[in-house]
């Protein structure tokens, strides 16, 4: 399999809940990585011979696992997706090819061409993800761009998105098809100001409103 960042990559959202993930590395860049597979549920486990307060944490409330050794050649095998963030880049090296000939998918901090997928920066307002993504080239911009959408994408498209999915709900249970109702319609009314203005009632109202004319 060819790797890098010079190909267009195809965007994924990854269901790892219950998933068996490895974290090869303990530090500050590991904890990180750590930090968004739990948020999605994994079942993380970290190797490394030394390990960051956070790791140590986790480990010690039961969040995740911790191997206190050396990464073992061929490990990655028993791992559906694997991240090497240690600072020795030999190590790091060893489990892209080891993953790479098992089939799992590894990222590599900071070395886009070891990698077989890239992480985006991520704004998340309840299951609403906002992912920016420069293919690995520059996560500086990823992450400036992140912040600019944290300041724009405030608590209320939560609300919108929970409104959205009640009545698509509604509808499928009513045997209707929801391929066919005009949500942008609905989208470009004045919701979002309703719900931004503490309306959630006239906003739902203006909704259903809108769908049961289309």
């Amino acid at each position: 399999m060819n790797s890098g960042v010079a190909r267009p990559q195809y965007p994924v959202n990854l269901v790892v809940d219950g998933r068996k993930c490895l974290v090869v590395g303990a530090g500050a860049v590991a904890a990180r990585k750590a930090a968004g597979l739990l948020a999605c549920g994994a079942e993380v486990t970290v190797v490394a011979p030394e390990a960051g307060e956070e790791i140590l944490a986790w480990a010690a409330a039961g969040a995740l696992r911790y191997d206190q050794r050396e990464y073992q050649s061929g490990e990655v095998a028993g791992y559906r997706l694997v991240v090497a963030a240690t600072d020795v880049s030999g190590v790091n090296h060893l489990v892209f090819r080891d993953a790479e000939q098992a089939g799992v998918w590894v990222n590599t901090a900071d070395d886009p061409a070891a990698c077989t997928f890239t992480l985006p920066s991520v704004v998340r307002r309840g299951p609403l993800t906002v992912a920016v993504s420069t293919g690995g080239q520059s996560p500086a911009l990823a992450a400036w761009l992140r912040r600019r959408l944290e300041s724009e994408v405030g608590d209320e498209y939560r609300v919108l998105l929970e409104l959205l999915a009640a009545e698509r709900e509604a509808i499928k249970a009513d045997g209707r098809s929801t391929e066919h109702v005009d949500w942008h319609n609905a989208l470009d009314s004045n919701m979002l100001e309703l719900i931004k203005a503490g309306e959630i009632g006239k906003a739902r109202e203006r909704l259903q409103a809108c769908l049961s004319s289309s």
